[in-house]
C-alpha cells in the first residue's frame, strides 16, 4: 500500500509540474499549448486528475502507516473498477494503447493487495 501511494503521489506531482510528460506516459501526443484550440480542457483534466492521484497516494501512504486494514480491502474492488473502465477505454478507442498500463497497473495492484489481505488473514498469529 505504502509503494502504490508513493507511486501514486509521485505520478500526481510529475502531472502538476509537467503535464507533457504524463502526457506521454500514458501513451497521449502532448499537443503545444499555441496548438491547442480554444475550448480544449486537457490541461485543466489533466490537472484535476493529477491532484487527486497525489491526494490519494497520500491517503494511501497514511492508511498504510496506520495499518487500515478496512481501507485495505475497500481499494481491491475499486481498483479492480479503474481496471475494467481504463481497459474498456482502450478497447473502444477513447484512449491510446499506452493507457492500457494505467488500468494494469490498477489490476495488478488490486490483486496483490487481496492476495496479500488473504495471505495475512490465514498466517497464524503470534
Amino acid at each position: 500500500m505504502a509503494v502504490f501511494g508513493l507511486l501514486a503521489a509521485g505520478l500526481g506531482v510529475v502531472g502538476l509540474v509537467s503535464p507533457d510528460t504524463m502526457l506521454t506516459v500514458m501513451g497521449f501526443e502532448p499537443i503545444p499549448k499555441a496548438s491547442r484550440a480554444e475550448g480544449d480542457h486537457t490541461l485543466a483534466f489533466l490537472t484535476a486528475s493529477s491532484m487527486a492521484a497525489l491526494n490519494m497516494g497520500v491517503y494511501y501512504v497514511l492508511a498504510s502507516l496506520a495499518d487500515w486494514k478496512p481501507f485495505f480491502r475497500w481499494t481491491v474492488p475499486f481498483r479492480l473498477l479503474t481496471c475494467a473502465v481504463f481497459t474498456l477505454a482502450v478497447v473502444t478507442g477513447r484512449a491510446p494503447a499506452g493507457f492500457l498500463g494505467v488500468g494494469l497497473w490498477e489490476g495488478l495492484g488490486a490483486l496483490a493487495t487481496g492476495a496479500a489481505l488473504r495471505y495475512e488473514k490465514r498466517s497464524p498469529r503470534p
